[in-house]
């Protein structure tokens, strides 16, 4: 009888101790969510803003109207992007994809930026002066954001790959996150704005 009561007991310290390892992973994987949460809340700033900066940039920038075009363009693919991310940051392949798209936009904005140095005129329009500045300020918080977030799936990504959890994670279907890394060196650093 005394032999069935510990077996008992380790039966149900094991089973405790996996619903532990369970609730972990759990939260975790919200942190990552709510993380990315962060990321897509000034992802949308820096959205709302550009098409504010190109409409002031309109008048002045007549004959460049690629260049504008290619700005929405990558604008809006790092809006749906960013929106098939929050979904599920944890799916597969969202995160690389939201990259790639905001490093096209990266790319974009610098172009932009850089056409926009040679009019004296629109570095001088006060609206464009402000636009920038909220710009500016958007890509600082995007990066203290995205280390954030980064710091999170770190955090749940060791706690899947490390034993016994990654028992747990595996058999619950837990899979690991991907970390929010700018392939291009030119668009990791903030757009340079001076106007």
């Amino acid at each position: 009888m005394t032999a069935g009561w510990i077996v008992l007991g380790l039966i149900a310290a094991l089973v405790i101790y996996v619903i532990a390892i369970y609730n972990g992973l759990v939260a975790l994987r919200n942190r990552v969510k709510n993380a990315f949460s962060q990321i897509d809340v000034q992802l949308q700033r820096r959205y709302d803003l550009i098409p504010n900066l190109v409409e002031t940039a309109k008048g002045y920038l007549k004959h460049e109207r690629e260049t504008l075009e290619a700005v929405i363009t990558a604008r809006n693919q790092a809006q749906a992007a960013a929106n098939r991310a929050e979904q599920d940051p944890t799916a597969a392949g969202a995160i690389s994809e939201l990259a790639g798209a905001e490093n096209l936009l990266g790319a974009a904005m610098g172009r932009f930026f850089a056409l926009a140095e040679a009019y004296p005129d629109l570095k001088a329009n006060q609206n464009m002066m402000q636009l920038s500045e909220e710009l500016s300020s958007t890509e600082n918080r995007i990066a203290f954001a995205r280390q954030a977030y980064n710091d999170a799936v770190m955090t749940y990504n060791i706690k899947c790959e490390s034993f016994p959890d990654n028992l747990v994670a595996n058999n619950f279907g837990f899979r690991q996150a991907e970390l929010l890394e700018l392939e291009d060196q030119q668009a990791r650093k903030a757009v340079k704005v001076s106007f």
